[in-house]
């Protein structure tokens, strides 16, 4: 079965005044029961043995990179964990006489995974592509002043903003959003910034 491609607008990030084009593929779900079971009839193994070897890797994985190692497995890659600060913990700095955080502000936010070049090479060569369907980007019929002002107008009423408060006030997309938000965040003259990380942060006035 072919792989299908989408061709995916993107935001002009260079300041050239044109959109640009990304590739990605059009993915299809497939369980792990289906992949346990093509797993057992191309290998001659019986199902319940794949996924007693696959609950042993997952619970050994886990155990490795909690001990803060990180594991290769050769042909598939490496893993290991990421840390992040707690939710309800203040952000940390190295400006001096400021308190650092100890363990208990700290948690592991997620698992980083880097390919094999193995596994992306026998991708690759067995991947046949053919086109797909285009995404384009959702466009604000509002100008940037108009948005930044709606989004001021919102937080004199509500104290906080998070990303679907500005993608329903302004009708962009959640990706682009995100972007110009952060964008926002970062001009002093926007009179709006960041609080939070992660799944809480959220916007407030400046």
């Amino acid at each position: 079965m072919n792989a299908k491609y989408i061709k995916k607008e993107i935001p002009d990030l260079n300041g050239t005044g044109k959109t640009q084009a990304c590739y990605k593929m059009e993915l299809r779900r497939k369980n792990f029961e289906e992949f346990v079971n093509q797993c057992a009839r191309e290998g001659n193994m019986n199902a319940s043995q794949i996924i007693g070897v696959m609950s042993l890797v997952g619970e050994k994985l886990a155990l490795c990179m909690a001990e803060g190692f990180s594991v290769k497995l050769d042909g598939i890659g490496t893993f290991y964990a990421k840390l992040g600060m707690r939710a309800d913990a203040e952000q940390d700095t190295f400006e001096p006489g400021e308190p650092s955080h100890n363990a208990q502000s700290i948690q592991v936010t997620g698992v980083a995974y880097r390919a094999d070049k193995a596994l992306v090479r026998s991708t690759h060569h067995r991947c046949m592509l053919e086109r797909g369907g285009v995404s384009r980007i959702k466009r604000s019929e509002l100008t940037l002043e108009e948005r930044i002002g709606r989004a001021r107008d919102y937080l004199h009423e509500n104290l906080l903003m998070r990303v679907g408060d500005y993608v329903r006030l302004t009708g962009l997309s959640r990706t682009t959003a995100c972007q110009e938000l952060r964008q926002l965040a970062l001009d002093p003259s926007s009179g709006i910034t960041s609080r939070g990380q992660r799944s809480q942060k959220h916007y407030v006035l400046g």
